[in-house]
């Protein structure tokens, strides 16, 4: 008989309120069990806002019958064994850190397993993916992504500027750790200045990293959120930097109207490249699972699926985290 397939998404959206059900992650469940990283935090959110999601999300988390936290990959692996969702953390921004380089520690205790230092535009770790100008990581942002290597955090280049991803490659490889693209699409396939190029992705890989494809619309092309779209970027990937290095990133917004609301209310965080299309499409969790039955429809080995659909991302937790 063969064994399921572990399913890791890297990158999903809670509503960032105190009142968010939890229970909404079993959208994921499947046969085998699966890891969801759920965000906690991104360039609005404070220290004690961040703070306060974990708290509430950690508490309904472990009240759920049907969820665990999980920090270690030996629990995601006894997760995936009885079939059940196991749930972690992620920030999109370093703002919640408060320049402060002992929060990395904090948060990684309450579950946090990836971080991306700055969400589109400069702050004071590093450039965004939308910023004119592009200096890549500050003296701070290095000495983040030193800590987060030290402590065990994955070192996430998503929304942040091509230098900035470069930099943040260069002191992964230096450490012997890899870093990751949690959710970013191919920019050689779609040109949107939230995807990555061919060179990122191929330093990504240099240090035994992984890239997670979401499943955004206006990253995938022209608003185009199906399954066949999705695939077509891990083709891409795939070809560009091998199986290996590809995986499961969707970041869907489980409140997508509530998202599309910030999105017109912060013209800063989110221009004319994420409005010129209208409302932004998602692919939602129950078509991101049939990703699984997409690649083997063309042609992708088992041992290929197993990695593109999570085995990929656990050897990197597995290099990364402690």
């Amino acid at each position: 008989m063969t064994t399921a397939r572990l399913f890791w998404e890297q990158h999903a959206c809670l509503p960032l309120t105190l009142e968010a059900n939890v229970g909404d992650i079993l959208r994921y469940r499947r046969p085998g069990g699966a890891y969801v990283s759920v965000n906690v935090g991104y360039a609005p959110h404070t220290k004690e806002m961040s703070l306060g999601f974990l708290e509430t999300f950690r508490r309904d988390v472990e009240a759920h019958p049907d969820l665990e936290l999980a920090g270690t990959v030996a629990e995601i692996d006894a997760a995936h064994a009885a079939g059940k969702i196991v749930v972690a953390f992620d920030l999109e921004d370093s703002r919640p850190v408060d320049d402060d380089l002992d929060m990395v520690q904090t948060f990684y205790d309450l579950g946090v397993r990836s971080l991306l230092p700055s969400y589109n535009n400069a702050n004071s770790a590093g450039c965004g993916c939308l910023d004119a100008q592009d200096t890549g990581l500050t003296a701070y942002g290095r000495e983040l992504i030193r800590t987060m290597t030290q402590v065990g955090m994955m070192a996430d280049g998503s929304h942040c500027s091509i230098r900035t991803g470069l930099d943040i490659s260069a002191i992964a490889g230096e450490a012997c750790k890899p870093m990751i693209y949690s959710h970013s699409a191919m920019r050689g396939l779609y040109d949107h200045p939230r995807n990555v190029t061919d060179e990122q992705a191929r330093q990504c890989a240099a240090t035994s990293g992984v890239i997670g494809i979401p499943g955004i619309g206006i990253f995938l092309g022209e608003n185009t959120a199906t399954i066949e779209a999705y695939v077509d970027h891990i083709d891409y990937a795939v070809q560009l930097v091998g199986p290996e290095h590809v995986g499961i990133g969707s970041d869907y917004s489980f409140d997508a109207e509530d998202a599309q609301a910030d999105l017109e209310a912060n013209p800063d965080l989110f221009p004319e490249e994420y409005t010129r299309w209208g409302v932004i499409q998602f692919i939602d969790p129950e078509t991101t699972l049939t990703v699984e039955q997409a690649l083997l429809d063309r042609g992708y080995s088992d041992s290929d699926v197993r990695g593109i659909l999570g085995g990929n991302f656990r050897r990197v937790a597995r290099a990364v985290w402690f």
